[in-house]
């Protein structure tokens, strides 16, 4: 779940998109593994803490109490349909490969996206085990063909290709840009924190699925875009619309470019299914602490969320509908943003957390400086995001109050 959320579908563009600043971009790459890295251990070691489920919120509400708790699940909450609705859009995007007619027909567009949507909630309505089933199968079919890529275009690397591209910003800058765009790829390590009350073993599971997860990922992600860097020059890579696919024609020719095509389907197509899990598992642990309306606790007859489920991909199916009529790629620009900034805030609360719950704890030193470090990071990214996103996510987060105060006045509610 953790690697099949985070290689979802902005690492097939981010080549791409990293050209213009040269070989420095690998260093870009290699300071936003050590972000993500540290935030990993963050969310692992709050996990063995309190192995509660719910993940970011659970963290945040067990330090800073209801209030700010409330406030993180309701962002995440909503960077969570958000995301579901972006990865559909990128998926049918991607499937313009094979079916051209998605491409220049915004109806057909959007409904290949909520046809995605529905199918995978019906799928996790079905059960955990059944969605972690077709998890594993995704991660299996669309790292395979991306690995080869990588372990053969090595071997293919040429030296003065890597190094061509022109960069007309200063080491520094170029270094500082890389890292701002590899860090979206990172989005999502936290994810296996949230399921923990379907987890075996979860003080031990979910810290070595969080930390394995985000390193692999990191060694995933800097082999690929080295690999294709080193093959396609850097001026023809950045007018590439799907960098992966060019490397590989390159290499094998223009069948394996629709391998790699339906590798990224796939990737979409799994990234999906993981978020649409924790769709449902995630409102359903803040509900039953009573921080949520009490329909998101209830579990249909195989033991799942199908309410929250229902509910979750509703609201993303309302964010496709809303956009669709500006084609698939400004659609998935539009919602991303917004998806990012709510996850960004968790991010930084969850380090905060980690920071006040290690006071009392041994070797507390490590903690507190690691978990600034996190806080620093996300603090950084969420800036990134611009400042339209800082706004309107602000006003997203305070439609939230009423929420909680409705919850509040409710018997039975949190104190």
């Amino acid at each position: 779940m953790v690697i099949g959320n985070m290689v979802g579908s902005g690492v097939f563009l981010l080549p791409a998109s990293l050209a213009v600043y040269g070989v420095y971009s690998l260093w870009g790459w290699i300071i936003s593994s050590a972000g993500a890295l540290i935030l990993a251990w963050v969310f692992s070691s709050l996990s063995r803490r309190a192995p509660r489920a719910g993940g970011p919120y659970a963290y945040t509400r067990e330090a800073f109490g209801d209030f700010a708790g409330f406030l993180i699940a309701w962002m995440y909450w909503i960077s969570i349909a958000a995301t579901i609705a972006a990865i559909a859009t990128a998926f049918a995007s991607y499937m313009t490969d094979f079916v051209p007619a998605l491409a220049t027909h915004a109806k057909e567009g959007a409904a290949a996206a909520l046809v995605a949507c529905w199918v995978l909630t019906g799928v996790n309505i079905w059960g955990v085990r059944t969605a972690g089933r077709v998890q594993f199968i995704t991660v299996v079919l669309k790292l395979s063909p991306l690995l080869a890529l990588a372990l053969f275009g090595i071997f293919h690397l040429d030296p003065h290709v890597l190094t061509s591209g022109h960069v007309s910003l200063s080491p520094a800058s170029a270094i500082d840009a890389s890292a701002a765009l590899t860090m979206w790829a990172f989005l999502g390590l936290e994810c296996g924190t949230i399921p923990a009350g379907h987890v075996k073993d979860p003080q031990k599971t979910i810290p070595r699925a969080t930390l394995l997860g985000t390193g692999l990922a990191a060694v995933f992600y800097i082999a690929c875009t080295t690999a294709v860097m080193g093959v396609i020059p850097a001026g023809s890579l950045a007018h590439s619309n799907a960098p992966f696919a060019d490397a590989a024609r390159l290499l094998w020719g223009s069948w394996a470019g629709y391998l790699i095509a339906f590798a990224a389907v796939v990737s979409c197509f799994g990234a999906l299914n993981g978020w649409i899990l924790m769709a449902g598992q995630f409102p359903q642990a803040v509900a039953a602490d009573n921080l949520f309306p009490n329909l998101f606790a209830r579990e249909g007859r195989r033991g799942t969320p199908a309410l929250g489920l229902l509910f979750s991909t509703a609201i993303a199916t309302v964010l496709i509908v809303m956009n669709y009529s500006h084609g698939l790629v400004s659609t998935f620009n539009v919602i991303i943003l917004i998806a990012t900034f709510f996850t960004l805030v968790p991010y930084m609360m969850c380090s905060m957390a980690e920071v006040l719950l290690a006071l009392g704890a041994k070797r507390r030193t490590r903690n507190i400086v690691l978990a600034s470090l996190g806080f620093l990071f996300a603090l950084w990214a969420a800036a990134g995001t611009g400042e339209d996103t800082l706004y309107w996510g602000t006003l997203v987060m305070l439609a939230g109050l009423p929420v909680y105060v409705w919850q509040k006045r409710t018997p039975g509610a949190a104190s």
